[in-house]
């Protein structure tokens, strides 16, 4: 099953990415503001010569294990409107690295990105971050964030994952996506359509897009049953998991092993090295 991506042309107009960004703004009520610099005042004395010194300070200081210093050092940067700064300050509010969890000011900063690049081509330098940022505003557009102004709205979180999906071809967007279709949560429910953009996703190393995939792969759930290929995409998944948080892969993958035959094995098998060779010749 090999599928190209389809969707918006490479180019989209600029009408309606600032009508996409639009269903962002409506999120916020009529005084709150969407620019996190309004939440995160950049300090007075900063000592920075431009946004990039202070980004290049901001990512030593935090690979140093200075996160209080990457923050501040950031947050000049992304009052200049360093979309990477954004991104990495969005990231770290989100998951309170360093800096207290705090999802709104996450919203605000991944917000602030989309605002500010709707004229970003899909080749541009900061087309991952803003792809990323989209991805985000998504995520927390499915479930709302708890006693602020963004409130659950499963249409724009669709709205965001299927720009980033087809305009940037980003495979979490393209996941996320994925993930609505499969539970028909917000759309219709369609294996089909889940199967579609979770391969995708998984022909760009996505290790829960393959797992989902080499599941409906197995189940013949919105595809033809091809048991050796869903135990390959399985066999990558767990490959790829990463921790604790990816046990529920190699779980999967252990059960499909032991329920196929030893045909089917050495077949996934040889799809595995296939894809491994690819990947190898494509970097």
């Amino acid at each position: 099953m090999r599928i190209s991506e389809a969707g918006l042309p490479r180019r989209a107009g600029r009408r309606f990415l600032l009508a996409l960004l639009g269903l962002v703004m409506a999120g916020a009520g009529p005084t709150a503001a969407l620019d996190a610099a309004v939440r995160t005042p950049v300090p007075a004395a900063t000592g920075y010569r431009n946004a990039r010194e202070a980004m290049r300070t901001g990512m030593r200081d935090y690979n140093a294990g200075d996160k209080e210093g990457a923050a501040r050092a950031l947050e000049y940067a992304a009052g200049q409107g360093h979309a990477l700064a954004l991104w990495k300050l969005g990231r770290m509010y989100a998951e309170g690295d360093g800096v207290p969890h705090d999802d709104l000011k996450a919203f605000e900063f991944f917000s602030k990105i989309a605002d500010e690049n709707a004229d970003e081509g899909p080749e541009a330098p900061n087309a991952g971050v803003v792809a990323s940022a989209f991805t985000a505003l998504g995520r927390y557009f499915l479930d709302g964030i708890k006693g602020s102004y963004v409130r659950s709205n499963v249409e724009r979180a669709y709205d965001m994952f299927n720009y980033a999906a087809t305009y940037y071809g980003d495979p979490n967007a393209q996941y996320n996506l994925a993930r609505l279709y499969l539970d028909g949560t917000g759309v219709t429910q369609d294996p089909r359509q889940a199967a579609r953009w979770f391969n995708l996703a998984a022909e760009k190393g996505h290790p829960a897009a393959q797992a989902l995939l080499g599941q409906l792969l197995i189940n013949g759930q919105g595809v033809t049953v091809q048991r050796a290929r869903g135990l390959a995409w399985l066999t990558l998944a767990r490959d790829a998991a990463d921790g604790p948080k990816d046990q529920w892969i190699v779980t999967l993958q252990e059960q499909a092993m032991a329920a196929a035959n030893e045909r089917d094995r050495a077949e996934a098998q040889s799809q595995v090295d296939g894809f491994y060779r690819r990947s190898a010749k494509g970097r």
